[in-house]
């Protein structure tokens, strides 16, 4: 089986070629408004970045770009509010084994569960924990905040939010910015379209 060749110790070209799979798996453009977006926002761009992030090449990227940006944050924990955060973070933790420096993977439930033990948050950690809140795509931003607000509710610290994709719509990067310190994106709409119109131009 051939494996893309992305040399693991560049992490420019690994963006690079996260880039092209989310313009060749996730990314759709129309010349108008036609996709509804959760928020009930109707938009000309679509991602279905769950083609990336559950690919296995998707994870490989996505776990080492994001581990090598929250290494030197000192962190307990990677996770963000279901579906959408969960392969994410699970890419990064796996990562984060491998390269000796352990970071446990979390799961925010959307609601309260009402059997067992209720926790809105599934995972190996304790109060007082720092941990980065992770997310597919933001519009308004509207997962990614609920996400910070549970943690915050269980107790733990939230030092910063990494998304895979900021639609660079809505206000979502600012939304965010209102819970936390620090928002970075693997990869901006900007690039994506701009992948998209050169590929255009080559016909």
């Amino acid at each position: 089986m051939n494996r893309p060749g992305v040399p693991w110790a560049d992490a420019e070209a690994m963006r690079r070629r996260l880039q092209e799979k989310i313009l060749d798996q996730a990314f759709q453009v129309a010349d108008t408004p036609v996709f509804k977006l959760v928020s009930g926002a109707v938009s000309r761009f679509y991602f279905n970045c769950k083609r990336v992030t559950l690919d296995p090449e998707g994870m490989v990227l996505i776990g080492h770009l994001i581990f090598e940006k929250i290494k030197p944050l000192n962190v307990q924990g990677i996770g963000g509010l279901t579906l959408g955060a969960d392969p994410i973070a699970d890419a990064v933790a796996y990562t984060s084994w491998i390269h000796g420096c352990p970071i446990q993977a979390f799961v925010v439930r959307k609601a309260q569960k009402e059997h067992g033990i209720p926790a809105r948050i599934e995972g190996n950690l304790r109060q007082g924990d720092r941990v980065v809140v992770v997310d597919d795509v933001i519009t308004t931003g509207g997962s990614t905040i609920q996400a910070i607000r549970a943690c915050k509710a269980a107790g733990l610290h939230v030092v910063q939010a990494v998304v895979l994709v900021d639609r660079q719509e809505m206000n979502g990067r600012q939304n965010i910015l209102e819970e936390v310190d620090k928002v970075e994106a693997l990869v901006l709409r900007d690039e994506i379209m701009a992948l998209h119109e050169a590929r255009s131009a080559r016909g």
